[in-house]
């Protein structure tokens, strides 16, 4: 910086504000600034100045989710980064896999590296262990699921509503025999919308047929041998709900493989990629990821501005988005007919 100044011939403090991003810096001197460090190759040493800073921050965030290869999780990443960029701050993330310890460890290795604050999709049942990072002035926001035995703000999608909504629009076409395919029971969201779906169809005055449930799915192999296996029934299913993105993609498929997609309706929980282009395009209820990354980088943010108001939950809403497989009425009893427009 030294080395700058002098090319610049400017103050060491005007160096310190052009790379930190500071105001008060006229554009000339600015220009001057960069053109010296260019020639010079200077490249600020983030970790270095964090020491010098009179607030002690690093300028990044830790971000723990699921899977970031998921495009739920790559969404809300993006919207996160969107957010953190505008403060020119770095995302630092990684993927639990829904693993407690692993989950622990990637806090772990965050915390060590000195980052400001941590948005955690959570997998483990017990947050106490944050315990000394929050006595320490560290914020954590959690997405997607509240924290346990943790006081923190978090942001969540109302699960059982959106389930139940695909359940009642099912019924509307007509349906009865609604299949449901869900995710590990072990994770809170998952355990709410097959609550949701136990619950609607309680509402709609249907019963509960367990032969047509399958629970504790994990990836698309799994939930299309689910898939498979209930539409294998006598009396098979005119419609299934999957609970998460990847299980509507297995069970897609398997409608597919057995020549069903234009005659079992499906509704799936989160939108993916494409599934407007599939034959026929994929009924969802989705969640909005984007909405929730934001709003997570903000609560985040402003408990690094200083906020001190209780935590709190924040609900962001789903949508339905009919694209023609939840639209396809059930077959005639006892025939095979193609369901679809009446």
């Amino acid at each position: 910086m030294r080395d700058v100044a002098a090319l610049a011939k400017v103050s060491l403090k005007t160096v310190s504000r052009v790379v930190n991003g500071e105001t008060g810096v006229s554009p000339r001197l600015a220009k001057r600034v960069m053109t010296a460090r260019d020639r010079l190759g200077y490249r600020h040493d983030l970790t270095a100045s964090s020491l010098r800073r009179s607030d002690g921050r690093s300028l990044t965030i830790g971000v723990v989710l699921e899977d970031v290869s998921n495009p739920f999780a790559s969404t809300l990443h993006r919207a996160i980064e969107d957010v953190a960029v505008e403060r020119r701050v770095l995302v630092l993330a990684g993927s639990s896999d829904e693993d407690e310890d692993r989950e622990r460890q990637l806090v772990s290795a965050f915390v060590s590296r000195r980052v400001d604050g941590l948005i955690i999709q959570p997998s483990s049942h017990d947050h106490s262990y944050l315990h000394t990072e929050r006595r320490a002035g560290t914020p954590v926001v959690f997405v997607d699921r509240p924290p346990s035995f943790l006081d923190a703000d978090a942001v969540v999608t109302d699960n059982a509503a959106g389930i139940r909504g695909a359940v009642r629009h099912l019924v509307e076409q007509g349906h009865r025999r609604i299949a449901y395919l869900g995710d590990m029971r072990s994770i809170a969201t998952a355990a709410e919308r097959h609550q949701g779906y136990v619950e609607e169809l309680a509402e709609q005055k249907i019963g509960v047929d367990a032969t047509l449930v399958r629970l504790d799915l994990r990836g698309i192999e799994k939930a299309e041998a689910a898939a498979r296996e209930v539409l294998a029934r006598p009396q098979r299913p005119t419609a299934i709900i999957a609970g998460q993105n990847l299980i509507t993609i297995g069970a897609f498929r398997a409608l597919r493989a057995l020549d069903l997609h234009r005659r079992v309706a499906l509704v799936g929980f989160d939108d993916f990629l494409l599934a407007d282009l599939l034959e026929p395009g994929i009924t969802v209820i989705a969640q909005d990821p984007a909405a929730i990354g934001r709003t997570a980088a903000a609560v985040l943010f402003r408990r690094l501005d200083g906020d001190r108001s209780p935590s709190q939950v924040h609900t962001v809403r789903t949508r339905m988005i009919t694209r023609g497989s939840g639209e396809i009425r059930p077959y005639p009893p006892g025939g095979e007919g193609r369901g679809g427009a009446p």
